[in-house]
């Protein structure tokens, strides 16, 4: 059994893989201009992180029902559990949908009745993370939110992805002042294209506790010291990194040099459908190409439930946390 882990970056459609994408299209009758499964992996190469996005929103078009939002969480959750992840905070982009003509309540509910099972089949707990893309106006941000009111009690916080340059944190100022004072978690993705003006804008714009990405505060060595001293975790995706070239390779990652500086790391996968691994594929990766100790690794691990939003259950964090500490390398399947 690999390390146990929680996975605080992942966005469910891009979990989607081409054999499920090919099986729900043929369920809703939308045809896919690719010939098969090979033929759609083989345009998974991309110049950039709009180049990704521009496939990401094409191939969500065989997303339709509750139950191919079911599908597509509870194959992720069974791919996730054989990786180690023992807990699961799951981004979901709503507009993507609404734009397209399906409702929030059939994204959420769908989601949910996975997530709902997910612990009695998987033993993987679970959160739920509505995502605003930030290169949509901020007003359909607030709509969005607005939308989400009556499934709050699915969600565990916001989030912000999408094209990040010339999309600031500010422009969403009002939609996180509002999802604080519904009681929700807050994260956004900063500084993966964007510069680190953007992370510290996260910060003291948005409120955020947790910065997904993160990779450009190494530029800012003033910002390195606040995000140490305040704790805050970064959600590194490092394979990811690799497929839209925010890193030239991995052997250029700067994770090593991220935790010897202090900063509370966790590692992910994004999209794993698209960059080519899931969590444990990105945790064996770094070990693989950073040289990472044993040591390293379980700091890893531990980070990624000190990071997890389980304020609620310190008992399920405590136990998670024993487990991380308990775990036999030697004995790694």
């Amino acid at each position: 059994m690999p390390l146990p882990k929680a996975e605080l970056h992942l966005h469910i459609e891009g979990t989607l893989e081409p054999e499920l994408a090919f099986a729900l299209a043929e369920r809703n009758g939308v045809e896919l201009p690719y010939a098969d499964e090979d033929a759609l992996r083989e345009v998974y190469s991309f110049s950039d992180l709009q180049s990704f996005l521009d496939l990401y929103y094409e191939l969500m078009a065989v997303l339709r029902t509750e139950q191919d939002f079911a599908d597509l969480a509870d194959a992720y959750l069974a791919r996730a559990a054989a990786q180690g992840v023992r807990h699961a905070e799951i981004f979901f982009d709503p507009q993507a949908h609404t734009s397209r003509g399906v409702g929030i309540g059939t994204v959420v509910e769908g989601l949910a009745r996975a997530l709902d099972r997910s612990e009695e089949r998987h033993g993987v707990s679970t959160g739920l993370i509505l995502c605003f893309l930030r290169d949509e106006p901020a007003e359909s941000a607030l709509e969005t939110l607005e939308a989400a009111r009556p499934y709050l009690h699915r969600i565990v916080g916001v989030g912000l992805d999408s094209a990040e340059v010339g999309n600031p944190p500010a422009k969403f100022r009002a939609v996180y002042e509002a999802a604080a004072a519904l009681g929700l978690r807050r994260v956004a993705h900063a500084g993966e294209e964007g510069p680190p003006e953007y992370i510290a804008e996260a910060l003291d714009v948005l409120g955020v506790e947790r910065v997904d990405h993160g990779l450009r505060c190494m530029e800012d060595p003033a910002l390195v010291e606040r995000l140490v001293r305040e704790r805050v975790p970064l959600t590194l995706c490092p394979l990811s990194n690799v497929r839209l070239r925010a890193v030239e390779d991995l052997a250029h990652h700067p994770l090593p040099a991220m935790l010897d500086a202090g900063l509370l790391c966790t590692v992910n996968s994004d999209d794993p459908a698209y960059f080519g691994g899931y969590a444990e594929d990105n945790l064996r990766a770094v070990r693989d190409t950073l040289g990472l100790s044993r040591e390293r690794l379980r700091e890893l691990a531990r980070n990624s439930f000190l990071a997890a939003f389980l304020d609620h259950d310190e008992e399920r964090r405590a136990r998670y946390l024993a487990e991380v500490e308990a775990y036999d390398f030697e004995r790694e399947g």
